[in-house]
């Protein structure tokens, strides 16, 4: 329990390294920059890296299905109840899609490798490619309340460069090659690059946070689904799956991590109180990092 308690508090660092220098330096520190660098760069690196890392296998291709499963369905049975509750159309369409759409990629594989090693990334990689595909299809779609083309968010998933590399990789990885030596180093210092600015990102991201502005039924909404109605869902559904105890704890961990930086970027995109969202995922951050302890001991029971 303390190595894993330093494990997570050095994944914090970053993000809190982060948020230090974008609340010191203000408009010098380029978010955009750093994101682009990011994703269309250093996260090729990181994809490469995990799904290479050894041979695919039914389970590691099967794991990210069960986690778009529980996902929509979960999203299908709160959509009516949300629209009842939230008369504001912005606020309706942050408790729509907003718990649904979790840190996988930013604090999700970082997370992954702190708790489960790095044998977790190749599942966790797959699960964070999924969750890009429902943050560009139904994520746009919710966020923009119907403006926003869906043909056009399916292209802009065509140009992300992480597609094309899991694509790549996965046809090497069939192949039967996997990386070795000066080839994995070189990947693996990217990978971890990218990790490192994921995390510099996310803390980036949350000083923009407003807590004071914050509807609180909304906060009791999104933390609740969050942090109580998936992680019981999953845990139900993962007891009647027949799967390694292993691959439940990674599906259950990406399932409960906080809320994504995706959701504060669309909500800026298409003015849909962007400051309520900063302040809900600078929240859930905090939340969560008490609830990670609650779920080690909740994958015991796997």
């Amino acid at each position: 329990m303390h190595s894993l308690l330093l494990s997570i508090l050095s994944i914090y660092l970053f993000i809190g390294i982060g948020y230090l220098a974008k609340s010191v330096f203000k408009e010098k520190i380029d978010n955009k920059t750093l994101t682009l660098l990011s994703v269309y760069f250093l996260q090729i690196f990181l994809t490469l890296w995990g799904l290479l890392k050894q041979p695919l296998n039914s389970d590691i291709l099967i794991t990210p299905l069960i986690y778009l499963v529980i996902i929509l369905g979960l999203f299908i049975i709160m959509l009516p109840l949300a629209r009842a509750l939230f008369k504001d159309p912005k606020e309706r369409s942050i408790a729509t899609i907003a718990a649904f759409i979790g840190n996988t990629g930013n604090l999700g594989i970082p997370l992954g490798i702190a708790i489960f090693g790095e044998e977790s990334i190749p599942y966790t990689t797959l699960i964070n490619l999924v969750n890009v595909f429902f943050v560009y299809t139904v994520g746009v779609y919710v966020y923009s309340r119907g403006n926003f083309s869906i043909k056009k968010s399916l292209l802009n998933i065509v140009k992300i460069p992480i597609l094309w590399a899991a694509l790549g990789a996965i046809g090497l990885n069939l192949m039967g090659y996997i990386p070795e030596g000066n080839i994995e180093k070189t990947l693996q210092m990217g990978a971890y690059a990218a990790i490192v600015i994921q995390l510099l990102l996310f803390g980036i991201y949350l000083y923009d946070a407003k807590i004071k502005e914050l509807n609180r039924l909304l906060l009791v909404w999104v933390s609740s689904i969050k942090f109580i109605l998936i992680p019981v869902l999953a845990f139900i559904v993962l007891l009647f799956i027949d799967i390694s105890p292993f691959i439940k704890g990674i599906l259950l961990l990406e399932l409960m991590v906080p809320l994504a930086v995706a959701n504060l970027n669309f909500a800026s995109l298409y003015e849909c109180k962007p400051n309520e969202l900063a302040s809900l995922v600078f929240i859930s951050s905090l939340l969560f990092l008490g609830i990670v302890f609650v779920f080690i001991e909740i994958i015991k029971y796997f």
